[in-house]
């Protein structure tokens, strides 16, 4: 009888174990930034520059956040990138304060973004980030460039050696 009990026993512990490993975690939340956020590639304070921040939350491990969203760009649509991404965010421009922007997160796979205007994020010419089309195209218009969705920006469009200046050149 305590054989059976030790069997049903390392069963269910089993079942249980099993049932947790393939449970889908629910979305992720964007983290906020501190004085102390430093960007994944280069070491830079987020909080010392303009323009949009952005993050990418992985399967495993903390978010890694980016400076730019021409960084954010350059690892997401790396051919090479065997990571899974469970959530990637950038700033709403129409939001937040280019100069110091805070908060006011969007899902960077739903946003629009101008590239090519005469504003300038934390390492140059950038990819400024809207929850609506609407404040994209007031902004184009206002300082130059064009709108693009997130699926219309190609890994040429994000390098990093020049960021989103080099469009113009291609």
């Amino acid at each position: 009888m305590s054989q059976h009990i030790g069997f049903f026993s390392i069963l269910l512990g089993g079942l249980v174990a099993f049932a947790g490993c393939s449970r889908e975690q629910g979305p992720v939340q964007p983290a906020e930034i501190t004085s102390e956020t430093a960007c994944t590639l280069d070491g830079m304070l987020l909080s010392d520059y303009p323009g949009p921040k952005a993050q990418i939350h992985y399967e495993s491990g903390p978010p890694e956040f980016f400076c730019d969203t021409v960084e954010m760009f350059a690892m997401v649509l790396q051919p090479e990138s065997q990571r899974r991404i469970r959530g990637v965010y950038t700033q709403d421009m129409g939001q937040a304060d280019w100069t110091q922007p805070r908060g006011h997160w969007i899902d960077a796979r739903s946003a629009f973004y101008v590239e090519g205007s005469d504003i300038k994020g934390s390492m140059g010419p950038t990819f400024a980030s809207f929850a609506r089309r609407e404040d994209a195209e007031a902004f184009a218009q206002q300082h130059g460039g064009r709108v693009l969705s997130f699926d219309q920006v190609t890994p040429e469009m994000a390098d990093l050696r020049g960021g989103a200046q080099l469009v113009d050149r291609m």
